[in-house]
């Protein structure tokens, strides 16, 4: 694996994952995903509070359509926590009401999924449109500071999920069976960081899995239990779950009411699941963009999300979006191709078809090790060197995202690093206005320097002297813009206060788009317009 860390000014640069793009690296890549896939789509389920058959048919859908229609090749979708825990309080909603309105816990239970099943479909609709309107540019909005905790952010809450496979029930692990998890987990860990050193003919995470199922199966063996495996950890979440194998999805329409009442129940689950989904897929298709020097298409990549969860509704999936631990994991083991996608999901299908028994006996530990290596490669480590090396607001906002991203959510986390990032920009450039003022006889000009918006206009009214300026006053607008409503106001309320002291007021080199918001002015306030000078203004209109 050849890595590069390069610096950029100030800002760190993430690492540049250089592997050669073939057929091989793509198939062996998307096994060992289709193998990290198995345990977090039965865990997302019992999330949700569905079958685990609900969350595998939905990792095989998400991540099959994705990879044939969506915008960034080698990102691998499927079931997610983030989707999970959007829908659980649906489903658990609607089984209130079909029980209160006297269902058996059966009817109840179908009700629920059938409920489930209409806001996937609705989700992904959103999804499309999304993408249709060309909204995914917007995922450029998104400063570098909030990339980076959003990293770190994500890392962090993989290593922490990881700690639920150390218990049963709720309780550590016995001192024994702890110990040899453990050493699996090292095991797991020490292949995958040394056998590249070796070859790199095969993805080392697949090979730590196969080393560690064998064994762990051994082990099994001579001490049946000692080695926790996929079957105990579906079993824990519920008992009556004897075997991962299931038959094919098949298609059926949602059973709900085509009600305004039904309709109002789902548009809110389904929405926010629609733009969460939408977060995390875009911030991990441009984190994939970095680690593979590549670009992919995020109005696509919405359409081919949107795609696969209207399917996922059609064919009892729970929906989802895309993984940024499988992701990682595909991308380090060389899956660059759409090929890598396609591998997985169908990998995936035929073991929970006809090779479920050899995917229940995979240790727990092999596949917590492939997640700490995740965990590892995902955390920006130089991050941390980043401290008194770029602005400290930037800096603050890392740690922010960061802390948000594991106490509350993905996007809640963006869109808080997203508004302070604002605010301190707003902050900052508002700061920076002032004016150079020449005198003459009875005329005096204000030569602006900075923008004229929200954040700037206090400093904007304080550059004036009302009544100490001659009778004819000068703003050229040369070097200065105004950009918002806030900067129209401020115009006009010094044009008020000129014309308060008998002065007049003339403006100098304003754009044609002025002209119009200036209109309750025009009585007192001079304009002087550069032809050639077309500045888009954010509104049309001074209030009445």
């Amino acid at each position: 694996m050849s890595e590069e860390t390069t610096r950029d000014g100030n800002s760190f640069v993430r690492l540049f994952i250089s592997k050669p793009r073939n057929l091989k690296n793509d198939v062996l890549s998307g096994l060992t995903v289709a193998l990290a896939l198995i345990p977090e789509a039965v865990a997302f389920a019992f999330v949700a509070g569905v079958h685990p058959k609900v969350g595998l048919y939905a990792a095989f859908m998400m991540g099959l359509i994705t990879a044939l229609v969506g915008g960034r090749p080698g990102m691998i979708s499927g079931a997610t926590g983030a989707v999970a825990v959007i829908f659980a309080p649906l489903i658990f909603k609607v089984q209130d009401m079909a029980t209160a309105n006297g269902a058996s816990a059966a009817e109840a239970a179908t009700m629920g999924l059938n409920y489930l099943f209409a806001a996937v479909i609705l989700m992904g609709v959103f999804q499309v449109l999304f993408g249709v309107g060309k909204l995914g540019k917007f995922i450029r909005l998104v400063p570098h500071p909030v990339m980076l905790g959003f990293v770190n952010g994500l890392a962090i809450i993989i290593f922490k999920a990881q700690f639920s496979q150390f218990t049963v029930k709720g309780s550590l692990l016995d001192t024994w069976p702890l110990t040899v998890m453990g050493l699996l987990i090292a095991l797991t860990m020490g292949i995958s960081v040394f056998l590249p050193r070796l070859t790199k003919a095969v993805p080392a995470t697949l090979v730590g899995i196969v080393v560690t199922t064998v064994v762990g199966h051994f082990i099994n063996i001579y001490n049946p239990g000692l080695v926790r495996t996929v079957l105990d950890f579906v079993q824990d979440q519920n008992a009556s779950v004897t075997t991962l194998k299931v038959g094919l999805p098949m298609f059926s329409l949602p059973q709900i009411p085509l009600t305004w009442e039904s309709i109002k129940i789902i548009i809110p689950y389904a929405f926010l699941a629609a733009a969460v989904g939408l977060i995390e897929s875009l911030m991990t298709l441009t984190l994939v963009d970095e680690l593979t020097n590549t670009r992919g298409k995020s109005n696509l990549e919405s359409i081919g999300q949107g795609l696969a969860n209207i399917v996922n509704g059609f064919f009892g999936g729970m929906g989802g979006c895309a993984m940024i631990g499988q992701s990682m994991i595909n991308i380090r083991g060389g899956g660059r191709g759409r090929t890598s996608g396609i591998a997985a999901a169908i990998l995936l299908l035929l073991f929970v078809l006809f090779l479920a028994p050899m995917i229940e006996v995979i240790p727990l530990a092999a596949l917590v090790g492939v997640m700490f290596m995740v965990v590892i490669g995902t955390f920006e480590w130089s991050s941390l060197r980043l401290y008194k090396k770029i602005p400290m607001s930037d800096f603050f906002v890392i740690v922010l995202v960061s802390v948000v991203t594991v106490l509350t959510d993905l996007a809640i986390a963006v869109f808080v690093g997203i508004i302070v990032s604002a605010l301190v920009f707003a902050w900052e450039h508002g700061k920076h206005i002032n004016a150079l003022k020449t005198k003459e006889g009875n005329k005096i000009k204000y030569e602006l320097d900075g923008p004229l918006f929200f954040a700037s206009v206090t400093s904007f009214k304080e550059l004036f002297n009302f009544e100490g300026d001659p009778e004819h006053v000068y703003i050229d607008f040369a070097k200065s813009r105004i950009w918002d409503h806030s900067g129209i106001e401020a115009l006009q309320n010094i044009t008020e206060r000129y014309a308060q002291n008998n002065k007049k007021l003339h403006l100098l080199n304003l754009g044609p788009d002025c002209k119009l918001l200036l209109e309750k002015a025009e009585n007192i306030v001079e304009l002087s317009i550069q032809e050639d000078a077309h500045w888009h203004i954010a509104d049309d209109k001074l209030d009445s």
